[in-house]
């Protein structure tokens, strides 16, 4: 049976998909508070130095050869068996050639590809401008579609975008990935994607918001997504495609970036039905609006 023909009853599951959104929230917002993210360079300030051995070198070793040359807070990342890239919390030029020379002294022929520095004045501008685009952004979100459409929408879809913001936060706190201004930027792209798959849902139902009375805010919600479903399929798969092949072979530049683009899309998907339309279901429910 094709997905036109076949009425799939999403808001039958209404709640528990509530309760675990609610679940997976209440996870994300614990592992944010306990543990925390893990800044990059653009919001802590530091030196990010990448280097390439003569030989192979791991992870580990690299880490005991900066400890010996007094370099204790460092964060590694290899990105190939000869190539790592570190992060130095300090900023100072001191930190910078002991770390240097103990490379070097592991390994003579280690070649410095790149040397970055963010002072903390920058991090901390960087951070403030951050939290400030993401909160223009979704109150401009919020005044457009109580014009566009209905104030009930609005609340609903910015539900959906903070559920899908948190969990992708939530996440990259779990995995212990480092958040950047790419990080960032990948956040808006998704904020962005979930939007238009919930407006399309939204204004479906708008379209058929004159047979509230008569079919009832559930069957009005299930007919609407169903009437869009084959659309949500399509535009994510062929989103998710490229996103998993930037994921899996775009190497660790865009790594984090791919991630959260993957992550986003996959909950953003999710929450246009189970976050938007089973909030608006449950509210006029509650509190009938015509």
């Amino acid at each position: 049976m094709s997905l036109r023909t076949k009425q799939i009853r999403f808001m039958e599951i209404r709640r528990i998909s509530l309760a675990l959104s609610a679940l997976l929230l209440l996870g994300s917002m614990v592992l944010l508070m306990t543990k925390g993210l893990n800044l990059g360079i653009d919001f802590t300030g530091g030196i990010i130095v990448q280097v390439e051995f003569a030989s192979p070198v791991t992870v580990k070793e690299v880490r005991e050869t900066l400890a010996e040359g007094g370099q204790q807070h460092v964060t590694i990342q290899a990105y190939s068996d000869r190539g790592v890239i570190v992060r130095l919390a300090a900023d100072d030029e001191a930190s910078q050639k002991a770390a240097i020379d103990a490379m070097k002294k592991k390994d003579s022929g280690v070649n410095v590809l790149r040397i970055e520095k963010v002072g903390p004045v920058v991090g901390k501008q960087l951070r403030e401008e951050a939290v400030v685009a993401v909160a223009v952004a979704l109150v401009g979100i919020l005044l457009y579609i109580t014009v566009r459409f209905r104030f009930r929408f609005a609340v609903v879809s910015v539900a959906a975008l903070l559920h899908d913001t948190i969990l992708t936060l939530g996440l990259f706190s779990l995995l212990g990935r480092e958040v950047s201004l790419t990080f960032i930027a990948a956040i808006l792209t998704v904020v962005g994607y979930s939007l238009n798959d919930t407006i399309v849902v939204l204004d479906r139902v708008r379209e058929n918001w004159k047979e509230l009375r008569s079919k009832g805010i559930v069957h009005l919600l299930d007919l609407s997504i169903n009437q869009t479903l084959s659309r949500t399929i399509n535009t994510s798969l062929t989103t998710l495609l490229p996103v998993t092949a930037l994921f899996l072979w775009g190497g660790p530049v865009i790594g984090d970036f791919s991630l959260a683009l993957l992550a986003g899309i996959l909950v953003g998907t999710y929450s246009s039905i189970y976050v938007a339309g089973a909030l608006l279901c449950e509210w006029n429910l509650r509190k009938p609006e015509i």
